[in-house]
């Protein structure tokens, strides 16, 4: 890989088939994508410094992601769509805000490219020229 973002559908999702690709090559722990933070959809810290934006893990065949209860709901709903994922595991730790998902995900790489584009979209709220990053194989 010689790219590590993108900010358009097209080439968002090639980036994100290349880091599945680089990942099960490679044989690496997990890639981690990640999208810049919006101060009205992820909120501010008490300096009124941005959170940090929202991250999907992949490793092996399972996404891992943290959401909310009312992402947890838009993702079971893409999830329809999506048939041959399943959450394999929830936790919700206590001194969390949210759920903890782990997605058994047996695709190709453009198939998993594209549900991570749609979770980012559906699930986060992320407008369509959403600027994502690869920031770990």
């Amino acid at each position: 890989m010689t790219r590590f973002d993108a900010d358009t559908p097209a080439e968002r999702r090639k980036l994100f088939a290349e880091a599945v690709t680089a990942h099960r090559t490679r044989g690496s722990a997990f890639l981690t994508i990640e999208v810049d933070a919006d101060p009205a959809l992820d909120g501010t810290d008490d300096d009124g410094d941005p959170m940090p934006g929202p991250w999907v893990q992949f490793s092996e065949q399972t996404f891992n992601l943290d959401v909310t209860d009312d992402e947890r709901a838009r993702l079971e709903t893409l999830l329809d769509q999506f048939r041959e994922f399943r959450v394999e595991e929830l936790s919700s730790p206590e001194e969390a805000d949210g759920t903890n998902l782990r997605i058994t995900a047996r695709s190709d790489a453009n198939r998993l490219a594209g549900f991570v584009d749609h979770v980012f979209q559906h699930v986060y709220g992320r407008d369509e020229d959403y600027r994502a990053w690869v920031t770990q194989i």
